[in-house]
This record gives C-alpha cells, sequence and structure tokens, in this order.
C-alpha cells in the first residue's frame, strides 16, 4: 500500500477528474449537436411532405379541370 503513500496521487487524482469532468462535458455538448440536427432533419423532412401533398393537390385540381374542360 506504498501507492497510497506516494506524492504522486494527489496530483494523478486531481487531473484525472479533470480528465473526466471536461470528458463528460465535451459529450453532453456532442449528444446536445446531434439532437439539434436529427430536430432540423424531421423539420425539412416534414416540411418536404407537406409540399409534396401540395403538389398532389395541385395536380388533382388540374386533372379535374381538364376533365371538366373535355365534357
Amino acid at each position: 500500500m506504498e501507492f497510497l503513500n506516494s506524492p504522486f496521487i494527489i496530483p494523478l487524482g486531481a487531473f484525472a477528474t479533470a480528465v473526466i469532468i471536461v470528458a463528460i462535458a465535451n459529450m453532453r455538448k456532442m449528444r446536445e449537436r446531434e439532437l439539434m440536427a436529427h430536430q432540423e432533419m424531421r423539420l425539412k423532412e416534414m416540411e418536404h411532405e407537406r409540399k409534396l401533398k401540395e403538389m398532389e393537390i395541385e395536380k388533382a385540381k388540374l386533372e379535374l379541370e381538364k376533365s371538366k374542360a373535355g365534357r
């Protein structure tokens, strides 16, 4: 148990604690960025779906007008 009496144990412990805190903070930031990217991607996907539905409605209107004009 001479290692516990070593003069290096406190500085090593403090260094290890600082490394762990920085790693946790970086992981948290990375996770937040990942969540933001997923949210942005979902919003773009929803906007794309809305535009496709609008185009389908417009196409149906044009086809209805053509069928009415053809009578």
